[in-house]
């Protein structure tokens, strides 16, 4: 399981031009899930993110966790798309839709996450704090 997490002053994701979800402060979660994954990544996954100390102290240095920031979630296959072969992505290692359903709910549930609609077409709109992006694998 793979996520591209960036830290958010906001974050929205529409769907056909109608809103979804929204977030002030916190994080958007980009989430990739391959055919080897089990619901067990998924748990150590919304543990590692809820811990990640990415917000900034008082003294302004990164050492606070989430807290009682919000979470976005956007599922994303992408994030295992190979392109160590020419030029058109492939995503055989990515998860079969059923499997990859499951695990980003589960995700989600564990995380606390608003999320977007799974396999439909968004737009997702933020505005990084930072900018601080980190990929997490597990």
């Amino acid at each position: 399981m793979r996520a591209l997490v960036q830290r958010v002053s906001r974050a929205s994701v529409s769907v056909e031009d109608s809103p979804v979800a929204e977030i002030g402060p916190g994080l958007l979660v980009l989430l990739g899930v391959s055919r080897e994954d089990e619901p067990s990544a998924a748990d150590r996954l919304a543990e590692k993110v809820h811990a990640l100390r990415i917000f900034p102290d008082d003294a302004g240095n990164m050492n606070e966790a989430l807290g009682a920031r919000e979470i976005l979630c956007v599922s994303q296959f992408t994030l295992y798309g190979d392109t160590r072969r020419g030029n058109r992505p492939s995503f055989i290692a990515a998860a079969p839709s059923e499997q990859a359903l499951a695990l980003y709910k589960r995700f989600c549930e564990r995380a606390n996450a608003k999320r977007g609609v799974f396999g439909a077409h968004m737009c997702v709109e933020l505005v990084n704090d930072g900018p601080v992006t980190l990929l997490l694998e597990v």
